[in-house]
């Protein structure tokens, strides 16, 4: 099993983050210097920079495999698939203690894409989620409402009113997601962003907006002027 002290200084990104500072590592670097160990006449960074290579060099792309696809790039064991595993999910958590450390107030749909990125950009089936807030704007839940398939979700106007009485909230956002990274609204996108507005007038309760998210971004109802 070759390690990291095997190769010169270049192949060595801990002794690179001493020297530089943490921040001058590449992606494919600061993942060997967790992951530590490679193979027989391979590095841990030339296993790293593999599996970046596979995914376009994309954490966004790598948050999407699942533990069996990491294991497809070579010298990465089970083990080694399950620490990048741990490394994306902290990355994830990261984003949301971001947002929960504090009272989050949505001022824009930025907000909202910056608060549900990492929770729906990188799934491979498509969810509706709900965000309830108050009169201010705060957040007062986020609620995954259904989880369908990579092309469709079935949407439940009956459990977002609910959820929405419940929380007594005064104003909603919806997101979905779009697996296959596209973000043009699809007809029935418009026709579930009508149906949810209407039935949130019902109980006196503002939509702000409906916002499909993917790998590419995120598409707005209402910053199109769609709502």
């Amino acid at each position: 099993m070759a390690t990291l002290k095997e190769f010169d200084p270049s192949e060595q990104p801990r002794e690179k983050a001493e020297k530089y500072g943490y921040h001058t590592l590449s992606k494919s670097e600061l993942l060997a210097l967790i992951l530590r160990t490679g193979i027989q006449g391979k590095p841990i960074t030339g296993i790293t920079r593999d599996l970046l290579d596979a995914n376009s060099g994309s954490l966004h792309r790598l948050m999407r495999r699942s533990v069996k696809e990491i294991q497809h790039t070579p010298g990465m064991g089970a083990v080694k698939a399950g620490q990048v595993m741990a490394i994306l999910e902290l990355i994830k958590r990261y984003s949301e203690e971001e947002f929960e450390s504090s009272p989050c107030i949505i001022k824009d749909s930025n907000d909202i894409y910056q608060l549900m990125r990492y929770q729906l950009s990188n799934l491979n089936k498509e969810e509706i989620w709900l965000l309830t807030l108050n009169r201010r704007n705060q957040i007062l839940g986020r609620h995954r409402i259904t989880t369908g398939s990579s092309t469709a979700s079935v949407f439940d106007l009956n459990a977002m009113l609910k959820r929405t009485i419940l929380d007594e909230a005064t104003g909603v956002a919806m997101l979905h997601n779009h697996p296959s990274g596209g973000l043009r609204p699809s007809p029935q996108d418009d026709a579930i962003t009508r149906t949810l507005k209407t039935g949130m007038q019902a109980i006196n309760v503002r939509m702000l907006d409906h916002l499909i998210i993917s790998s590419e971004g995120y598409y707005s109802y209402a910053d199109e002027g769609k709502l």
